[in-house]
């Protein structure tokens, strides 16, 4: 398939910075595949309820994309299903017609390996296109096989409600057996006591790099918006002798679509009910404290209020940007490309964490080996001495056989 070629359009009403996010969009679409022609925006009181921007504008548009040979629009803003068919029959024959969501849930749909994932994205994109279907057929085969078609097949988006109610259901039914499962797995890692770290940010801050680096995951990191999709565990060693699991999350968006969130709860609840978050986000971009307030709502959307957040400030190698970085009073500065600040930020991890073990120098009979078993399958073991009077050890003991441990203690 060529290129699509867009033409990305906005309406500044003031509600937001139109500039910022119409940069934003133009980093999506070329995610996406798409070549940015140009972009339009229009200052206006409210929005046309027939075609978001006014006639006049809508016109314009139309001749640059008749002389530029533009076959796609991209709004950023949520359009209704009159909109879309409205912008469709006077944007010229073979011009497609998309808005902000539409274009992302495109790239999650790309982005989906795991079979949660594609679940994920298909419900959403079918939510969210439902109340849109009715009248839509011609718009919809404008699209053709192009940006914003890819998930639930064009037969499907045609079928009548009744289809995609179904289909609506089965896959909730699907991700609810999976959710339960998750769940299953969270309990039991709460039984083991085992901690997870939960790295949330703005998409491409280099969440995905940070946890290459700490674990050598070997997890895609690419340098385009919404590059993992998926999220990643990896077991993460810190420096008291603790192992926790870090989690990689989904990367965040400004004004990510309700639809989104709620779609991706099970996803993002990984970060929900981690032990500790960090919030990361990349120094090197003008953007580098909206980035931190776009993690932190996401989180307060999803309930998470208390848990512990550690501010880890990216790309702190390139000096240039280290009064940016000193005004935004981070936790942690690091570059997670070079590893500089990340035996720091480990340290860090470890005393945010509350402590589930303590190192104690114990000295034990030989009778009781059971109790060095019970060490070493819920601790870890520093030095081992065998000695006339038992095993003299220096250890991490988990603080639910601590009482146990304290008759011995030297």
């Amino acid at each position: 398939m060529d290129t699509q070629r867009a033409i990305l359009v906005a309406v500044d009403t003031g509600e937001y910075d139109v500039e910022t996010s119409l940069a934003e969009l133009a980093e999506l679409a070329h995610t996406a595949g798409a070549e940015v022609l140009a972009s339009v925006s229009q200052k206006r009181k409210g929005y046309d309820r027939a075609t978001l921007v006014g006639s006049g504008r809508l016109e314009e548009i139309r001749e640059f994309a008749a002389a530029n040979e533009a076959n796609l629009l991209i709004f950023d803003h949520e359009l209704t299903a009159s909109q879309i068919r409205n912008i469709g029959e006077k944007a010229g024959e073979g011009v497609a017609v998309i808005d902000r969501t539409m274009l992302i849930l495109d790239i999650f749909a790309r982005r989906a390996h795991t079979h949660e994932g594609r679940l994920q994205v298909e419900l959403a994109q079918l939510r969210y296109r439902l109340p849109r279907l009715a009248g839509q057929g011609k718009a919809l085969s404008r699209l053709g096989g192009g940006i914003g078609t890819r998930g639930p097949g064009e037969t499907k988006l045609e079928s009548d409600r009744r289809h995609i109610h179904r289909r609506i259901e089965a896959l909730e039914a699907q991700l609810a057996k999976l959710e339960n499962h998750r769940k299953h797995l969270r309990a039991r890692r709460k039984k083991d006591e085992i901690q997870s770290v939960a790295i949330v940010g703005y998409t491409n801050v280099g969440k995905s790099t940070l946890l290459n680096a700490l674990t050598d995951a070997g997890v895609l990191a690419e340098d385009m918006l919404l590059a993992t999709l998926d999220p990643a565990a990896r077991a993460l060693a810190l420096p008291d002798g603790r192992t926790v699991m870090l989690v990689d999350t989904v990367g965040l968006v400004r004004r990510l679509p309700h639809q989104l969130v709620r779609a991706f709860h099970s996803t993002l609840e990984e970060a929900a009910l981690a032990d500790l978050l960090l919030i990361l986000c990349d120094i090197s971009s003008p953007d580098a404290e909206e980035q931190i307030d776009v993690a932190q709502e996401v989180m307060r959307e999803l309930g998470v209020t208390d848990t512990p957040m550690l501010r880890v400030l990216n790309q702190c190698d390139k000096t240039e940007f280290l009064p940016r970085a000193e005004a935004l009073r981070g936790d942690a500065l690091i570059s997670a490309k070079t590893g500089a600040g990340l035996e720091s930020l480990l340290q860090k991890i470890a005393q945010a964490l509350p402590e589930t073990h303590a190192e104690m120098r114990l000295l034990i009979p030989y009778g009781d080996s059971a109790l060095l078993a019970e060490i070493r399958r819920t601790g870890k073991i520093l030095e081992e001495a065998y000695e006339e009077g038992g095993i003299r050890v220096t250890a991490l003991v988990d603080r639910r056989i601590r009482h146990k441990a304290e008759a011995y203690r030297i």
